[in-house]
């Protein structure tokens, strides 16, 4: 069944099943007539020589300079010339495949003045599996993502580039075998298809959709290492989070207790200490609020999703043009900078807990660094190096880029939002929390290893699991293969179903 694009429902999941599992797509019947009677007003405008930006004017700073009937025909091609302007190594197919449909999904609303011939190419294209060749850097996420947008705009002309079954093609050349006619841009066509910030929205939509999976592993892995470490499970007790308040802190404490269930140590026999520190029993509370800041960002990129971002805007019951700035991108990179922060936080704590797992003064009597004879062997000393290298990229890269502003286009736009930096640099958060998170499960998997009690049914599942990629170090070996196979593991989201399927569904 194809997703249906409207204007109003797609959410998260649905832009992560057409950007990664190639879901086909449609438009609303109802969303296709709203572009239609969009487009005849234009048209209506246009013949009335009404000054419409970037329709029969010029853009940015030639805002003033109208155009006449002639230039009108030929604008909307030096546009996109002009504009497809970015430079680097080609985005990821599901990243561009994400922006497509979040730009058709703007379309729908029937505001942005375009033929309906854009859009329905632009469903064609996602559905054949033709994927615009769009260089990753170049837009500063206002007047929309204007670079990337245009070299996918270029394919509406037959030009461009574009893959298509893992070929790289010329644009006209992938059209033609996917069987797409090209549609060509006349006026506002080539504007209403690049103005508004769908490449940096897409991104994050995706990069949301990972972060919740990955903040779930995180609770299965601190789980794993607060038996192995035998925590006091008192801070975990939800009726402890209810009394504060913060939905995050009371979903992630249900998690790691649901994972701990079974445990020895959830019986009071065992001898813990009367309070553990900090990266144990705060780590409700830290996760939490990462939960809570991700939540957030969900919700403003899925209100972006939905919204209209586009300029200039039409409204045809009112007959109404009005110019604005709905494609700025900072109600998308300012959440998104705290999301990418709070997923790097997230990791320091977890390097935290892999650092009482391995140091012999903190872990509960575990051997020195995990290591089967310590002094000969070394254990996991150097992973904690590793995690260390990670994490102090993720510091670097947690600065905000929402507040980065450098003025464009002789400072007619002089506030740019700077939202595909923040897109760009959360998925090098992301990729290095993987690593750190890897090599926390794979410290505490050999920790539990040591010990003689029941683990939880979670927890012993999660620790199945890793063995089955990665062997217990007993004698000492390189161990970046480790890491890697570790990373991979995470990024993967085998472990979290695994012990899913064991626990129940976290929250």
């Amino acid at each position: 069944m194809p997703i249906t694009l409207n204007g109003s429902s797609l959410t998260i999941e649905k832009l992560a099943a057409i950007a990664r599992d190639h879901e086909k797509v449609e438009l609303a019947p109802e969303a296709l007539e709203r572009i239609k009677v969009c487009r005849a007003m234009l048209e209506e405008k246009l013949a009335a020589k009404e000054i419409m930006y970037g329709t029969n004017t010029g853009i940015g700073e030639f805002s003033e300079k109208v155009l006449n009937d002639e230039q009108v025909k030929e604008f909307q091609k030096y546009l996109i010339y002009n504009h497809a302007a970015g430079i680097g190594d080609p985005a990821p197919i599901e990243h561009v495949r994400a922006a497509l449909a979040s730009r058709i999904n703007v379309h729908a609303h029937g505001n942005s003045g375009c033929r309906p011939e854009i859009t329905l190419t632009l469903v064609e294209m996602l559905n054949k599996g033709v994927t615009p060749v769009v260089c990753t850097k170049g837009s500063v996420g206002a007047s929309g993502d204007l670079a990337p947008m245009a070299q996918a705009a270029l394919l509406l002309m037959g030009e461009g580039e574009a893959f298509l079954n893992g070929e790289r093609l010329p644009g006209h050349e992938a059209m033609r075998r996917a069987g797409i006619a090209i549609p060509g841009l006349q006026a506002r066509d080539g504007l209403a298809a690049i103005n508004g910030s769908n490449l940096l929205t897409a991104m994050s939509a995706l990069h949301i959709f990972d972060f919740e999976r990955f903040i779930k592993q995180a609770e299965i892995a601190a789980a794993m290492t607060i038996e192995a470490l035998l925590g006091n499970l008192k801070p975990y007790n939800t009726k402890l989070h209810e009394l504060r308040g913060f939905k995050g802190a009371i979903t992630s404490a249900q998690n790691i207790m649901k994972v701990i269930a079974g445990s020895d140590l959830t019986t009071g026999k065992m001898k813990t200490k009367v309070q553990d520190a900090y990266s144990m029993r705060s780590t409700p509370q830290v996760i939490g609020a990462a939960r809570d800041a991700i939540a957030y960002a969900r919700s403003q990129v899925e209100i972006e999703l939905n919204g209209v971002g586009d300029n200039p805007i039409f409204i045809p019951e009112d007959k109404l043009t009005l110019t604005g700035a709905n494609f700025q991108g900072t109600p998308v990179s300012l959440p998104m900078d705290m999301a990418g922060a709070a997923i790097t936080m997230v990791c320091v704590l977890s390097e935290r807990r892999l650092n009482r797992l391995t140091n012999p003064a903190l872990s509960q009597g575990l051997p020195d660094f995990l290591a089967h004879e310590p002094g000969f062997y070394s254990g996991l000393m150097l992973s904690q190096y590793t995690a260390d290298h990670l994490i102090v990229e993720q510091r670097i890269l947690s600065a905000p880029a929402s507040i980065q502003s450098i003025p464009a286009a002789a400072d007619q736009e002089d506030f740019v939002s700077m939202g595909m930096n923040t897109a760009l640099k959360n998925g090098q958060i992301l990729d290095n929390a993987y690593g750190v998170l890897g090599i926390e499960f794979m410290a505490a998997a050999q920790a539990l290893d040591f010990r003689e009690f029941t683990p939880g049914r979670g927890t012993q599942k999660a620790r199945e699991v890793i063995r089955k990629h990665v062997a217990h170090l007993d004698i000492d070996r390189p161990l970046y293969n480790d890491h890697n196979t570790m990373k991979k593991l995470v990024k993967s989201g085998e472990i979290l179903e695994e012990v899913e399927k064991m626990v129940g569904e976290l929250g």
